[in-house]
Protein backbone atom coordinates (compact mmCIF):
# COMPACT_ATOMS: atom_id res chain seq x y z
CA UNK A 1 0.00 0.00 0.00
CA UNK A 2 0.98 3.34 -0.50
CA UNK A 3 0.54 4.42 3.14
CA UNK A 4 3.44 2.19 3.70
CA UNK A 5 5.90 3.92 2.06
CA UNK A 6 5.78 6.67 4.80
CA UNK A 7 7.76 6.86 8.13
CA UNK A 8 5.68 6.33 11.64
CA UNK A 9 5.81 10.66 12.06
CA UNK A 10 4.41 11.10 8.18
CA UNK A 11 1.74 8.98 8.95
CA UNK A 12 0.97 10.18 11.87
CA UNK A 13 0.64 12.95 10.18
CA UNK A 14 -1.45 11.83 7.72
CA UNK A 15 -4.26 9.94 9.90
CA UNK A 16 -4.19 13.06 11.97
CA UNK A 17 -4.69 15.34 9.15
CA UNK A 18 -7.24 13.00 7.84
CA UNK A 19 -9.00 12.88 11.60
CA UNK A 20 -9.51 16.98 11.57
CA UNK A 21 -10.51 16.81 8.00
CA UNK A 22 -13.58 14.56 8.43
CA UNK A 23 -14.24 16.35 12.06
CA UNK A 24 -15.06 19.33 10.45
CA UNK A 25 -16.60 17.92 7.70
CA UNK A 26 -18.89 15.53 9.78
CA UNK A 27 -19.15 17.46 13.02
CA UNK A 28 -22.50 18.97 11.91
CA UNK A 29 -24.16 16.04 10.90
CA UNK A 30 -22.96 14.48 13.92
CA UNK A 31 -24.43 17.47 16.25
CA UNK A 32 -27.86 17.60 14.21
CA UNK A 33 -28.50 13.87 14.99
CA UNK A 34 -27.92 14.57 18.92
CA UNK A 35 -29.77 17.55 18.66
CA UNK A 36 -32.87 15.66 16.63
CA UNK A 37 -32.67 13.17 19.84
CA UNK A 38 -32.70 16.03 22.58
CA UNK A 39 -36.51 16.98 24.12
CA UNK A 40 -36.60 20.84 23.30
CA UNK A 41 -36.91 21.68 27.09
CA UNK A 42 -32.86 20.78 27.08
CA UNK A 43 -31.39 22.07 23.65
CA UNK A 44 -30.37 25.81 25.49
CA UNK A 45 -29.82 24.43 28.93
CA UNK A 46 -26.49 25.50 30.64
CA UNK A 47 -24.09 24.11 30.79
CA UNK A 48 -24.50 22.61 27.42
CA UNK A 49 -24.36 19.06 27.41
CA UNK A 50 -22.63 17.60 24.07
CA UNK A 51 -24.62 14.35 24.30
CA UNK A 52 -27.91 14.05 24.91
CA UNK A 53 -29.40 13.34 28.15
CA UNK A 54 -32.71 11.32 28.02
CA UNK A 55 -31.91 10.81 24.49
CA UNK A 56 -34.61 9.85 22.42
CA UNK A 57 -35.98 8.72 18.58
CA UNK A 58 -39.68 10.61 19.73
CA UNK A 59 -38.99 13.28 17.51
CA UNK A 60 -38.60 11.26 14.51
CA UNK A 61 -42.10 10.07 15.24
CA UNK A 62 -43.65 13.14 16.35
CA UNK A 63 -42.74 14.82 12.90
CA UNK A 64 -45.63 13.63 10.97
CA UNK A 65 -48.56 14.67 12.96
CA UNK A 66 -46.55 18.47 13.58
CA UNK A 67 -45.99 18.90 9.71
CA UNK A 68 -48.85 16.55 8.38
CA UNK A 69 -47.71 16.91 4.66
CA UNK A 70 -44.20 15.75 5.32
CA UNK A 71 -44.61 12.32 3.09
CA UNK A 72 -45.91 14.38 0.81
CA UNK A 73 -43.00 17.08 0.36
CA UNK A 74 -40.32 13.95 0.58
CA UNK A 75 -42.35 12.51 -2.60
CA UNK A 76 -42.36 15.93 -4.19
CA UNK A 77 -38.82 16.09 -3.58
CA UNK A 78 -37.84 13.25 -5.21
CA UNK A 79 -40.43 13.29 -7.66
CA UNK A 80 -38.91 16.73 -9.01
CA UNK A 81 -34.76 15.51 -8.80
CA UNK A 82 -35.74 12.15 -10.62
CA UNK A 83 -37.33 13.87 -13.37
CA UNK A 84 -35.10 16.97 -13.62
CA UNK A 85 -32.47 14.38 -13.97
CA UNK A 86 -33.80 12.42 -16.62
CA UNK A 87 -34.82 15.52 -18.48
CA UNK A 88 -31.17 16.67 -18.23
CA UNK A 89 -29.54 13.40 -19.00
CA UNK A 90 -31.58 13.33 -22.07
CA UNK A 91 -30.08 16.78 -23.40
CA UNK A 92 -26.69 15.97 -21.84
CA UNK A 93 -25.96 12.88 -23.77
CA UNK A 94 -26.37 14.00 -27.02
CA UNK A 95 -24.81 17.28 -26.62
CA UNK A 96 -21.79 15.19 -24.71
CA UNK A 97 -21.82 12.74 -27.92
CA UNK A 98 -21.52 15.47 -30.41
CA UNK A 99 -19.12 17.70 -28.56
CA UNK A 100 -17.01 15.10 -27.96
CA UNK A 101 -16.87 13.73 -31.39
CA UNK A 102 -18.29 16.01 -34.14
CA UNK A 103 -15.80 18.55 -35.57
CA UNK A 104 -17.89 21.55 -36.62
CA UNK A 105 -16.64 25.58 -36.10
CA UNK A 106 -17.37 27.09 -33.01
CA UNK A 107 -17.09 24.18 -30.94
CA UNK A 108 -15.04 25.67 -28.29
CA UNK A 109 -17.30 28.47 -27.94
CA UNK A 110 -19.88 26.56 -27.23
CA UNK A 111 -18.32 24.61 -24.41
CA UNK A 112 -17.16 27.94 -23.44
CA UNK A 113 -20.67 28.86 -23.30
CA UNK A 114 -21.62 25.88 -21.17
CA UNK A 115 -19.25 26.19 -18.67
CA UNK A 116 -20.04 29.82 -18.06
CA UNK A 117 -23.66 28.71 -17.03
CA UNK A 118 -21.87 27.95 -13.86
CA UNK A 119 -20.57 31.34 -13.36
CA UNK A 120 -24.41 32.24 -13.21
CA UNK A 121 -26.10 31.37 -9.81
CA UNK A 122 -29.86 30.63 -9.51
CA UNK A 123 -30.62 33.36 -7.13
CA UNK A 124 -29.06 36.09 -9.80
CA UNK A 125 -31.56 34.81 -12.48
CA UNK A 126 -34.41 34.58 -10.23
CA UNK A 127 -36.98 37.39 -11.45
CA UNK A 128 -36.13 36.69 -14.94
CA UNK A 129 -36.53 33.23 -14.94
CA UNK A 130 -39.84 34.16 -12.96
CA UNK A 131 -41.04 36.03 -15.88
CA UNK A 132 -40.57 33.07 -18.02
CA UNK A 133 -42.24 30.89 -15.71
CA UNK A 134 -45.24 32.91 -15.76
CA UNK A 135 -45.25 33.86 -19.89
CA UNK A 136 -45.44 30.19 -20.33
CA UNK A 137 -47.66 29.31 -17.48
CA UNK A 138 -46.18 26.67 -15.45
CA UNK A 139 -46.09 28.71 -11.95
CA UNK A 140 -47.83 26.77 -9.41
CA UNK A 141 -46.18 23.29 -11.84
CA UNK A 142 -43.74 20.68 -10.71
CA UNK A 143 -42.37 22.10 -14.17
CA UNK A 144 -41.61 25.57 -12.48
CA UNK A 145 -39.13 23.70 -10.50
CA UNK A 146 -38.02 21.30 -13.26
CA UNK A 147 -37.46 23.29 -16.48
CA UNK A 148 -34.67 25.72 -14.92
CA UNK A 149 -33.16 23.27 -12.60
CA UNK A 150 -32.44 20.70 -15.79
CA UNK A 151 -31.09 23.99 -17.26
CA UNK A 152 -28.79 25.08 -14.76
CA UNK A 153 -27.22 20.90 -15.22
CA UNK A 154 -26.46 20.98 -18.55
CA UNK A 155 -22.78 23.01 -18.15
CA UNK A 156 -21.16 21.03 -15.71
CA UNK A 157 -23.32 17.77 -16.98
CA UNK A 158 -21.85 18.28 -20.63
CA UNK A 159 -18.27 19.04 -19.59
CA UNK A 160 -18.36 15.52 -17.21
CA UNK A 161 -19.77 13.23 -19.61
CA UNK A 162 -17.81 15.02 -22.24
CA UNK A 163 -14.73 14.02 -20.66
CA UNK A 164 -15.44 10.51 -20.29
CA UNK A 165 -17.01 9.79 -23.65
CA UNK A 166 -13.34 11.22 -25.35
CA UNK A 167 -11.37 8.49 -23.83
CA UNK A 168 -13.53 5.71 -25.90
CA UNK A 169 -12.16 4.52 -28.83
CA UNK A 170 -12.88 6.30 -32.04
CA UNK A 171 -12.07 2.96 -33.51
CA UNK A 172 -15.47 1.27 -32.53
CA UNK A 173 -17.16 4.10 -33.99
CA UNK A 174 -15.42 3.74 -37.38
CA UNK A 175 -15.79 0.19 -37.43
CA UNK A 176 -19.58 0.62 -37.38
CA UNK A 177 -19.34 3.37 -39.52
CA UNK A 178 -17.67 1.05 -42.32
CA UNK A 179 -20.95 -1.24 -41.68
CA UNK A 180 -23.77 1.58 -42.41
CA UNK A 181 -24.24 2.15 -39.18
CA UNK A 182 -25.44 5.74 -38.51
CA UNK A 183 -24.88 8.16 -35.48
CA UNK A 184 -27.23 7.43 -33.53
CA UNK A 185 -27.32 4.47 -33.95
CA UNK A 186 -23.70 4.01 -32.82
CA UNK A 187 -24.90 6.16 -29.53
CA UNK A 188 -27.26 3.91 -28.49
CA UNK A 189 -26.08 0.49 -29.01
CA UNK A 190 -22.17 1.34 -28.80
CA UNK A 191 -21.62 4.47 -26.30
CA UNK A 192 -24.05 4.28 -24.06
CA UNK A 193 -23.09 0.57 -22.78
CA UNK A 194 -19.67 1.78 -23.20
CA UNK A 195 -19.76 4.89 -21.08
CA UNK A 196 -22.45 3.43 -18.43
CA UNK A 197 -20.25 4.77 -15.85
CA UNK A 198 -19.66 7.88 -16.54
CA UNK A 199 -23.69 8.53 -17.35
CA UNK A 200 -24.13 7.13 -14.08
CA UNK A 201 -21.58 10.16 -12.54
CA UNK A 202 -23.67 12.18 -14.39
CA UNK A 203 -26.60 11.07 -13.33
CA UNK A 204 -25.98 11.25 -9.47
CA UNK A 205 -24.40 14.77 -9.82
CA UNK A 206 -27.74 15.74 -11.28
CA UNK A 207 -30.26 14.20 -8.81
CA UNK A 208 -27.64 14.84 -5.94
CA UNK A 209 -27.51 18.70 -7.13
CA UNK A 210 -31.16 18.95 -8.07
CA UNK A 211 -32.40 17.51 -4.24
CA UNK A 212 -30.24 19.72 -2.42
CA UNK A 213 -30.87 23.50 -4.33
CA UNK A 214 -34.86 22.65 -4.62
CA UNK A 215 -35.78 25.72 -2.27
CA UNK A 216 -35.22 28.59 -4.28
CA UNK A 217 -37.27 27.62 -7.30
CA UNK A 218 -40.05 26.19 -4.98
CA UNK A 219 -40.36 29.25 -2.70
CA UNK A 220 -40.57 31.74 -5.51
CA UNK A 221 -42.20 29.65 -8.93
CA UNK A 222 -44.80 27.77 -6.53
CA UNK A 223 -46.89 29.12 -3.58
CA UNK A 224 -49.22 25.53 -3.75
CA UNK A 225 -48.44 23.20 -0.78
CA UNK A 226 -49.02 20.15 -2.56
CA UNK A 227 -46.38 20.89 -4.85
CA UNK A 228 -43.92 22.27 -2.55
CA UNK A 229 -40.35 19.63 -1.60
CA UNK A 230 -38.64 19.25 1.42
CA UNK A 231 -36.48 21.91 1.72
CA UNK A 232 -39.64 24.28 1.77
CA UNK A 233 -41.45 21.74 3.58
CA UNK A 234 -39.33 22.06 6.90
CA UNK A 235 -40.69 25.52 7.27
CA UNK A 236 -43.50 23.91 9.15
CA UNK A 237 -41.17 23.50 12.06
CA UNK A 238 -40.76 27.42 12.60
CA UNK A 239 -43.53 28.32 14.87
CA UNK A 240 -44.57 32.17 15.76
CA UNK A 241 -42.78 31.60 19.96
CA UNK A 242 -40.42 28.95 18.84
CA UNK A 243 -38.72 26.49 16.44
CA UNK A 244 -39.01 22.55 17.16
CA UNK A 245 -35.14 22.46 16.60
CA UNK A 246 -35.41 18.24 17.42
CA UNK A 247 -37.94 17.76 14.77
CA UNK A 248 -36.64 19.96 12.41
CA UNK A 249 -33.41 17.92 12.23
CA UNK A 250 -35.52 14.81 12.76
CA UNK A 251 -37.31 16.29 9.49
CA UNK A 252 -33.44 16.61 7.59
CA UNK A 253 -32.37 13.26 8.27
CA UNK A 254 -35.45 11.19 7.33
CA UNK A 255 -35.15 13.67 3.78
CA UNK A 256 -31.70 12.63 3.15
CA UNK A 257 -31.94 9.16 3.76
CA UNK A 258 -33.64 7.70 0.62
CA UNK A 259 -30.63 9.60 -1.09
CA UNK A 260 -28.00 8.26 1.44
CA UNK A 261 -29.27 4.77 0.72
CA UNK A 262 -28.67 5.19 -2.82
CA UNK A 263 -25.56 6.69 -2.67
CA UNK A 264 -24.11 4.03 -0.33
CA UNK A 265 -25.91 0.99 -3.08
CA UNK A 266 -23.93 2.92 -6.77
CA UNK A 267 -20.76 4.15 -4.88
CA UNK A 268 -18.65 1.52 -6.11
CA UNK A 269 -20.08 2.63 -9.70
CA UNK A 270 -19.36 5.73 -8.82
CA UNK A 271 -15.65 5.68 -7.88
CA UNK A 272 -15.75 3.79 -11.27
CA UNK A 273 -16.92 6.34 -13.45
CA UNK A 274 -15.11 9.13 -11.51
CA UNK A 275 -11.66 7.62 -12.16
CA UNK A 276 -12.35 6.66 -15.39
CA UNK A 277 -9.41 7.93 -17.54
CA UNK A 278 -7.41 9.14 -14.40
CA UNK A 279 -4.46 7.17 -15.80
CA UNK A 280 -3.22 7.29 -19.20
CA UNK A 281 -2.90 3.64 -20.99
Amino acid sequence: MMIDKFRWYEKIGIYLGTFVFLFFIMGPFIEGFLVSLKPISLLFSSPYHFWPENGSFDAYFTIWTTVPLLWRYMLNGIFIATVTTLLGLTLIIPAAYALSRIEFPGRGVILGMFLSVNMFSGAVLIIPLFRLMRTIGVLNTYLAMIIPGAAFLLGTGIWLLRAYLMRIPKELEEAAFVDGAGRLYILRRIILPLAGPGVLVVAMFCFLTVYAQQFIYALTFNSKSEYMPLSVGLFGFFGRQEVAWNELMAASFVGIAPVLIVFIFLQRYLVAGLTAGAVKE
